[in-house]
Parts: structure tokens; sequence; C-alpha cells
């Protein structure tokens, strides 16, 4: 399954998004996929600033001018369908979750941050609970320990749920991948894997991970990394898409014909012949899981944690709203897990807080 990820590359132009869809499926790609935004589900109006071409602007404005309404997601689901192909979409909150699902995609993708949003993981359990036919789930583990990783799926279980092995940095080294962790993931929780990947090279990543056992390739496709999407730096282009997905096809013939030990083993020996031996033996890693060194200062920065979202005084009582599950990312310091949301509502301050600030267990 090749995952053309378009996310917010159509910065809310449905002509855009379209035009996006056209070239993914031209491609070769197998399923399309969008982020359903909402800033206030992912991020405090306090978070910093990103800086663009046209200036330093608040990053929460930025997701802010990338919202768009349920009928523009059910416009693109038809017209992704209407060329044959399969519309996946990521939710970032209870809220995009809920409107994602009453338009019945063919799968929802839970991004790397939100792997510990374990409310809204719940949601997704309690309404797959209620269908005969389970929608499938796909799980991102990028800037994640193994724990986390263990938490989601035995929140989501593992009937008709796949795990995508990442590296939360833009763009990902493909040195850095340790791809073996994919057949290490294979054999642990008996699910299909495969990789989410970030680095910029069309093939390397993405013909290793089959060799590995994946059976999922995401990648991002802008028209031109020159736009000024979010992600258009780290996308592909339209042809290198293509190529990419020419890459895949071949890999998977390998395997096809000669079996899946041997077919890796030519896998590897035909990349290696490219890249050489050195950088393919990084590329493959150990298998042991430990955070990406490109990733690491981002743990408890880009998943999510617990943040307040009023000012609030000594002997205040926590109400729903006032705190939220959010990602940290820039100037913030980072709360407690999304774990003790339930235990804190209706506990009592025993110091003054500030709207933003990471919620503390010493705080009551």
């Amino acid at each position: 399954m090749v995952i053309a990820e378009i996310g917010t590359s159509h910065e809310g132009s449905i002509e855009k998004a379209k035009k996006l869809v056209d070239a993914a499926s031209e491609s070769g790609t197998d399923y399309i996929k969008f982020q359903w935004v909402y800033a206030s589900e992912i991020l405090h109006p306090k978070t910093g600033f990103v800086d663009l071409p046209t200036g330093k602007i608040p990053l929460y404005d930025r997701f802010k001018e990338l919202e768009c309404p349920p009928s523009f997601y059910k416009e693109l689901l038809d017209y992704t369908h209407s060329k044959g192909k399969k519309f996946i979409c990521s939710p970032f909150g209870l809220k995009s979750l809920e409107e994602l699902l009453s338009i019945q995609p063919d799968a929802i993708k839970i991004a790397s941050p939100e792997l510990n949003h374990y409310k809204m993981l719940e949601a997704l359990r309690d309404y797959r609970a209620s269908q005969k036919e389970k929608i499938p789930v796909i799980l991102s583990s990028g800037v994640s320990k193994m724990q986390d990783i263990e938490k989601a799926l035995n929140i989501t279980g593992t009937e008709n749920v796949s795990l995508l092995h990442c590296i939360t940095s833009y763009p990902a080294p493909e040195e850095e991948y340790n791809l073996k962790l994919i057949t290490k993931y294979k054999k642990e929780f008996k699910i299909e894997c495969g990789v989410s990947d970030h680095s910029l090279d069309p093939v390397l990543v993405p013909a290793l991970s089959i060799a590995c056992g994946g059976t999922i390739i995401e990648k991002h496709i802008t028209l031109s990394r020159k736009t000024s999407g979010l992600d258009d730096p780290v996308a592909l282009e339209p042809e290198q898409f293509g190529f990419m997905c020419h890459a895949v096809n071949q890999s998977l013939a390998s395997i096809n014909h000669y079996g899946a030990d041997l077919g890796s083993k030519r896998i590897i020996e035909q990349i290696s012949e490219q890249y050489g031996d050195e950088r393919v033996k990084k590329v493959l890693g150990s298998g042991i899981k430990e955070l990406a060194p490109s990733e690491k200062e981002n743990y408890g920065r880009t998943n999510r944690s617990l943040h307040y979202m009023n000012d609030l005084k000594k002997g205040d009582v926590i109400k729903e709203g006032d705190i939220a599950i959010l990602r940290t990312e820039k100037i913030l310091t980072p709360g407690i897990s999304p774990e003790y949301y339930d235990t804190l509502i209706g506990k009592t301050l025993t110091c003054d807080v500030s709207s933003g600030s990471g919620v503390m267990l010493s705080h009551f």
C-alpha cells in the first residue's frame, strides 16, 4: 500500500487539492491522504512562531489558515473515489475525529504526535467497537518509545490496525531510519507494518522498508517544493513520487518472484550497488527501538501533553476546558501525560498558573 500524503499542501484551496489528487493518482499511489485541521485541537495560541517567506507569524495562526469545513473533505473524498483511489485522513482531536468519521473515510491515520492522544484513541476505539467491520487504522510511531507504541495499541487493539515506523524530523536523515524495526514490530505486535518516510530520497528508505517486511509506505507529495505548504520542503514532486512508486513495484516484484528471504536479500544487494554498503547498513540499523538522534529533543514537545487554557488562581477547581491535550512545540514548557486528564478534572490548584503553561502534578 502506497499512501500519498497531501496533508495540508492544498493550503485551503479545493482547486489545488484536486490538482494534488490528480498528480498522486497519476503517480501510482493507492491511498490519498489529507489532514483535518483545527488549530485549537493541536496547539495553544501562545505556542510560538514559524518563519515564512512573508515573515514570522504565530504557528497557531498558520494552522488557523489551514482550517476547512467538513464539506471540503467530503468533496475531496468523492473526488478521490472518482479517480479509483482510497481516501485516508488524519484527525487531531475529538471534533475532527467525529467529523471525519461522519463522511466515512476508507481508513483513519493517527499521526505520530497523536500516538499519545489517549482521549482521541479511546473515542476511535469506541466507534470501531460499534462496527461489524472495523474501519482500518494506521498508527505512526515517530518521536515515540516502545512503551508509547504498546500503550496506544492497548487502546486501539490490533484488529485491522497497522503500524508505521517513522522519524519525526523534517527532513529525516536516511541513515537514522533503523528500518529493521519494521521486522521487529511485525513479530512483536503481529500486525502489518511499514514506514512513514520524511527523508528526501525517493527510493532508499521505501525500497529497504520492503526488504524489511514493510507493506505500507507513506510519503508526502507536493506540486512543487518551492510552494509554501508546511510540509512542501520535505515532499516529493509528482515525477519523483512516480519514480518512488516504480521502485516500490520493482522491490515487490523481487519479493513475489524469489520469496521473502531471497527477495529481501536481492533488494538490499541492488540498493547497496546504487548507494553503497555502508550507507545501506546505516539505514537498516540495529532493530533496537530508541529515539533517533534528530528527534530526541522533540520528545515531549511534538507529541501531546496537558496544558492550561486559562489563567487560574490557587484554590481554583479544574473544569473541562481549563486544560487541554496539546502539542507543546516552540516555546512553551511540556506538561504531564494526557493519561492524567480525567484524574485532574475536579482537583484543586495549590498555586497560580498561566494559560499555555504545562500542567504539573506539583500544581495540585
